[in-house]
């Protein structure tokens, strides 16, 4: 069994046994796939312990990053990359996997192109960063005033992270594998849409990522579904492109 969900932000509660009962007949040969915005972000006492509480479930949990994960950690040493279903992932937990950008994954017999990231829209007003101050007091002094002032911004490296969007690394390797399986997939899974698409929906302006997508359909990309998180609602748009957020759906 595969399933998908949308966006978690570190709130599992989703995956308790009332709101997903599937979960009483699945093994860890089934996999759920959140996209995106899954929740890695501190090392401490809380996200520990719903990892260990995800850890003793009986399916494995995938994941596309979104935006909002801390990257310094993600792309560390801390989790290694190992082999997973024909691509590379970082191994999370025993049961907890990223699935990594640009890569191809065969799952119960079906090709999932998977590709995570997208642009943060809750930083109009900028990114604070620490380097850019000359004590840690006027640091504080402007995290202060911009808080008052209603502003919408994030601070580097501990709230937000460049990485959100791909480097051309990412873009090229993901470009590659699809030419190898002659731009035919089952699945796509990201965080983001096409901006061909999002546009439709009069979602958020283009960049390096959703602009990314277009080319890859442009490119003659066959898939049977589209599956996203992101825009926090429950959407089809043109019959394939599928935006999930609190659902757990059953593809497989």
């Amino acid at each position: 069994m595969i399933f998908i969900t949308g966006d978690c932000h570190a709130d599992f509660t989703k995956f308790n046994t009332k709101r997903f009962p599937e979960q009483k007949e699945m093994t860890k040969d089934d996999i759920v796939i959140v996209c995106g915005d899954f929740g890695i972000w501190d090392d401490n006492t809380t996200e520990r312990y719903w990892l260990k509480w995800l850890s003793d479930k009986p399916f494995t949990l995938c994941f596309v990053d979104g935006n909002h994960e801390n990257f310094d950690r993600l792309y560390s040493n801390e989790f290694p990359i190992v082999d997973f279903y024909g691509g590379k992932v970082h191994k999370i937990r025993e049961n907890i996997f990223h699935l990594m950008r640009g890569n191809i994954y065969e799952f119960e017999g079906k090709k999932f192109f998977c590709f995570g990231g997208a642009s943060s829209h809750d930083i109009a007003d900028g990114i604070l960063d620490m380097d850019d101050y000359k004590t840690v007091d006027e640091f504080v002094f402007t995290f202060r005033q911009w808080s008052k002032q209603g502003k919408m911004f994030r601070i580097n490296h501990i709230s937000w992270w460049e990485e959100e969007l791909p480097n051309q690394s990412e873009m090229d390797l993901g470009l590659q594998n699809l030419i190898k399986c002659d731009n035919k997939v089952d699945y796509v899974i990201s965080h983001c849409l096409p901006q061909s698409v999002a546009s439709i929906a009069e979602f958020c302006g283009g960049d390096i990522l959703t602009e990314y997508f277009d080319k890859i359909i442009q490119n003659g990309l066959i898939f049977n579904q589209w599956y996203c998180g992101h825009y926090h609602r429950e959407q089809t748009l043109l019959l394939k492109y599928n935006i999930l957020y609190n659902k757990i759906e059953r593809i497989l």
